[in-house]
């Protein structure tokens, strides 16, 4: 029988904290059990030291993959099959890094961190013990991740290049970049913060690789995006590997801002890139090598890699815009554009313009829409979820922000959070959110905003994990909203268009001189069949959206399931937001490493 998933409160561990609690010396007992207890792989051992509902969370480190295993049988299953496949040894408690938290009166864990070694590996891990009844304490998560391959450091700190070079630096990048002297071991397909991270990765890990990127200038995927955009995640949330941004840049950092630093980051980091390319394929390699990568360039012609690893880094849909089938398009008089093509507010001044869709990129769009002077309506066909940033980010980023600790940190207590247990600690928090944001909310409602708290109240946690949108973390447009200076069209679903607007199922109608539709992008996988065969399509799987252990499907590795012979061995997905493509990065250049040095093992199915 299924557990059900409840949070560790006191109440439901009958159990209570001493106020004089050492959470050091019960976190060192426990640590010193569980880490005799693997390495002599003793499953009943450590077994014994977890909760019945406990959650253990593995990257790469002892399943070669990314695995939530949840309650006891799931766990004992997964000790069972693969501690026999792995040496453990120098396991170590960061004795700096334990802490009684109470990040809610009835609950009370001690987090810790400790760090390990496998066959090939090094790795870390984190967990949380809970206090049980009979005065003992046992983990209720346990964070297993890879961290470096044994006899393949970064290449950075002590071991950079010490070597001054007088004169001939120029020279050699110019070589380097045009792959004159050394072809590359891995294409990356896309120029964007994923593809540059993966690149910078795999870099440090002393992979040759090249970016190809279709724009002109490094950072054009967010120049040419829409003039108003903003990251509505904080700056502390967003660094990138190896270069943080500045302590004096802005909290929310703005598209165009963005768009220079990716540029200057592949400068600095020295990163192989060729802009205005295209790769025009991706078939099966002939020449000893899985892969032939095909790159354009108006310029210098067609040329062609062969290469075992090709990572696609294309961002959500590959940046091709969804817009829904509406009947009579043909027959309006107007414009009609995806968001993605839209740029400036007052391309459309002195014009009636009505938007599609009621998240972030419409309600970025409308507010800039306003601010320009220009009529606008948001046409909301289905509810958002509205949390302001002031009252949700210092909530839910409380780990990235200021005074908080430093990133390597933060990534590593982030993820040691199971999405599943995640669901349920968001649920108390968007219901603290959504209380101090009453006012917002009710407005918006008064309005004929529709809103929502989520899938089962839990926020935007699972709407973003699930389909990457159906939420707004406002700036501001909410009140414009409230106040009317965005329209607003919720009673009905769209019928058709008209020759000047859109008729709505209920009979009225909507006059428009610009549509334009903020409805999200394409299925990620469209830019794979781009590339690949027709014979291969069908072995893609799903990219976005949680598998049943709440774990993205095939982000972060191959697209082609776990198989070791599966046909799309060394085609990888690269994507996400600044943060996880920060922390993820590392993930698939060591997977790609791992491939190359003859050491991966099978991934854990």
């Amino acid at each position: 029988m299924a557990i059900q998933l409840a949070l560790p409160t006191l109440d439901n561990l009958r159990s209570s904290v001493p106020p004089d609690v050492n959470a050091q010396a019960i976190a060192s007992q426990w640590f010193l059990t569980f880490a005799e207890a693997m390495q002599s792989k003793n499953i009943t051992a450590v077994i014994d030291l977890l909760v019945d509902d406990v959650f253990w969370r593995d990257m790469l480190s002892l399943t070669w993959d990314f695995h939530t295993f949840q309650s006891i049988p799931s766990v004992k299953t997964f000790l069972t099959d693969q501690l026999p496949l792995f040496t453990l040894s120098s396991f170590k408690l960061r004795e700096d890094l334990v802490e009684l938290q109470r990040p809610y009166p009835d609950i009370a864990w001690i987090q810790a961190f400790f760090d390990f070694e496998t066959t090939v590996g090094i790795a870390s891990g984190v967990f949380r013990l809970v206090p049980l009844a009979d005065g003992s304490w046992k983990a209720h998560t346990v964070f297993t991740n890879l961290e470096n391959l044994k006899g393949f450091p970064e290449q950075n700190g002590p071991r950079r290049d010490y070597q001054p070079n007088h004169g001939k630096w120029a020279v050699k990048r110019a070589r380097e970049i045009e792959c004159i002297d050394e072809e590359p071991s891995v294409v990356v397909i896309g120029g964007g913060q994923s593809g540059l991270d993966v690149a910078a990765r795999l870099k440090m890990l002393g992979m040759k690789t090249l970016v190809v990127e279709k724009n002109e200038r490094i950072g054009d995927n967010w120049r040419k995006r829409y003039a108003a955009l903003c990251l509505h995640d904080p700056v502390w949330y967003d660094h990138m590997p190896y270069i943080p941004f500045p302590t004096s840049w802005p909290v929310y950092t703005p598209a165009l801002k963005l768009a220079d630093w990716l540029e200057s980051y592949a400068h600095s980091m020295e990163l192989d890139v060729w802009t205005s390319a295209t790769v025009m394929s991706v078939v099966p390699g002939t020449k000893g090598k899985k892969w032939s990568v095909t790159v354009q360039r108006p310029d210098k012609g067609d040329r062609t890699f062969e290469v075992n690893h090709v990572v696609f880094s294309l961002g959500f849909g590959s940046g091709m815009g969804r817009i829904p089938d509406i009947p009579g398009q043909d027959d309006f008089k107007g414009q009609i554009l995806h968001s993605s093509n839209h740029n400036l507010a007052t391309d459309h001044a002195g014009k009636k313009v009505v938007v599609v869709g009621a998240c972030t990129s419409a309600h970025d769009i409308c507010a800039d829409y306003v601010e320009n002077g220009v009529d606008v309506t948001m046409v909301q066909r289905s509810p958002s979820y509205i949390m302001s940033t002031k009252e949700g980010m210092p909530r839910l980023m409380s780990i990235f922000w200021e005074g908080g600790p430093p990133t390597d940190v933060a990534d590593r207590v982030n993820a040691s959070y199971p999405n599943s247990l995640l669901k349920l600690i968001h649920q108390r928090v968007t219901k603290d959110i959504a209380d101090a944001d009453k006012e917002i909310l009710d407005g918006l409602r008064k309005r004929g905003f529709k809103t929502t708290l989520g899938d089962d109240d839990s926020g935007f946690l699972l709407m973003a994990w699930n389909k990457g949108g159906g939420y707004y973390l406002d700036v501001g447009a909410s009140q414009m909203i409230i106040d009317g200076k965005i329209k607003l069209k919720s009673d009905g679903p769209i019928s058709r268009f008209t020759q000047t607007g859109l008729l709505f199922e209920d009979g009225s109608t909507l006059d428009a001189d610009v549509v334009v539709f903020a409805t999200g992008y394409a299925d990620a996988r469209h830019a794979y069949r781009a590339l690949l065969p027709e014979s291969l399509h069908d072995k893609l799987y799903p990219i976005w959206g949680l598998d049943k252990e709440g774990e993205l499907n095939s982000v972060w590795r191959e697209v082609g399931g776990r198989s070791k012979n599966a046909e799309l061995n060394g085609i990888w997905c690269m994507m996400g937001n600044l943060a996880l493509c920060r922390f993820h990065s590392k993930h698939i250049a060591l997977q790609i490493k791992s491939y190359e040095e003859g050491i991966f093992g099978t991934r854990y199915q």
